[in-house]
């Protein structure tokens, strides 16, 4: 089978601070008695495993794809340690989620296994009035300040409190203390790691346990990052012609976010080489290839992988869209 364009079916995850905002921003199918916190778009990992939901690799997994393409996925962008490099998402925060690391370098060398280093960013698709994010420590905190606001409860006073609107952009490398905050839905590009460092939960009880959920706080303390808590990587720049407006969120050496914005009506060839993954926010549009002869339609809410083999790939929009471009930082 040839290398063509991918839409795979969201692997949905109940969470205690979820809701059900997926459904009306992004047109999600969600069981209505059950809070959702995620949905994962493209994933490679040990317990979950995109499946194509249509065109001609429906039923496939993306880890047999991987396998099967090769560099006619891929390109010249390697595996994230033997997986594709990318874990897509959308996350609805109805609560706060838990202060909150991921590991480092250090760790993830010394753990190993599941145990990734785990840099990622959030794109503000809905906030609501007081919507905001915690990112990095206050300026001058120091490990032993941390270390008793945890034991206290007053962590979250210690972290960097920003107020977010839809549009922006925000990177978190792994080491980065944080937390989103309630009444806000974000896009999440990551790299392949599932693993998560609480230090608070906001003092909340799991109804289904009635207890309160696990925290992490000796592994926690060992990944976060009590330097420097400047974050590079997220100046912006624009090139606009007559069909589209690209803007550069965030570069980091594990992934580069865009916002395209393409009008209705175009119909021309899709100019890459390399892999490309498209989270759709808004609009409609097919794409085709081998002379048309296979199309793949998209619309809000969906995620597309383009492989970097495809061939002769054209796109047709049907209304405006909106959708955020994925790449590796890798030559073309």
């Amino acid at each position: 089978m040839k290398p063509c364009p991918l839409i795979f079916e969201p692997i949905l995850k109940p969470r205690i601070w979820g809701g059900q905002r997926l459904a009306s921003l992004l047109g999600k199918s969600l069981p209505s008695e059950v809070a959702i916190g995620e949905s994962w778009e493209v994933a490679d990992l040990e317990d979950d495993q995109s499946i194509v939901s249509r065109g001609p690799a429906a039923g496939q997994t993306l880890g047999a794809l991987v396998r099967q393409w090769g560099r006619d996925i891929l390109g010249s962008a390697a595996l994230f340690e033997g997986r594709f490099p990318l874990l897509i998402k959308y996350l609805d925060a109805r609560e706060h989620l838990s202060v909150q690391v991921h590991p480092d370098a250090a760790m993830a060398a010394r753990l190993g296994g599941s145990v990734r280093i785990k840099n990622e960013a959030w794109y503000i698709v809905y906030a609501e009035p007081d919507g905001c994010i915690y990112r990095g420590l206050r300026t001058g905190v120091t490990d032993g300040d941390f270390r008793a606001a945890i034991a206290d409860g007053t962590c979250a006073d210690l972290l960097q409190h920003i107020p977010v609107r839809p549009g922006e952009c925000y990177y978190l490398p792994s080491g980065t203390v944080h937390a989103l905050g309630a009444g806000v839905v974000v896009a999440e590009v990551q790299t392949p790691s599932d693993v998560t460092y609480r230090v608070f939960d906001w003092n909340r009880v799991d109804a289904a346990t009635g207890q309160p959920r696990a925290l992490h706080v000796a592994q926690a303390l060992e990944c976060i990052n009590f330097g420097d808590q400047t974050i590079a990587g997220e100046e912006r720049a624009h090139v606009a012609s007559v069909w589209t407006t690209v803007t550069r969120l965030v570069t980091s050496p594990s992934f580069i976010i865009e916002r395209v914005r393409m009008i209705e009506g175009f119909d021309g060839d899709i100019p890459y080489a390399q892999l490309v993954v498209w989270m759709v926010l808004a609009g409609a549009g097919e794409v085709t290839i081998d002379g048309g002869r296979q199309t793949l339609r998209f619309q809000r809410g969906d995620t597309v992988v383009l492989p970097a083999g495809l061939a002769g790939a054209r796109l047709r929009t049907f209304a405006d869209c909106v959708w955020l471009e994925v790449t590796l930082p890798a030559a073309s």
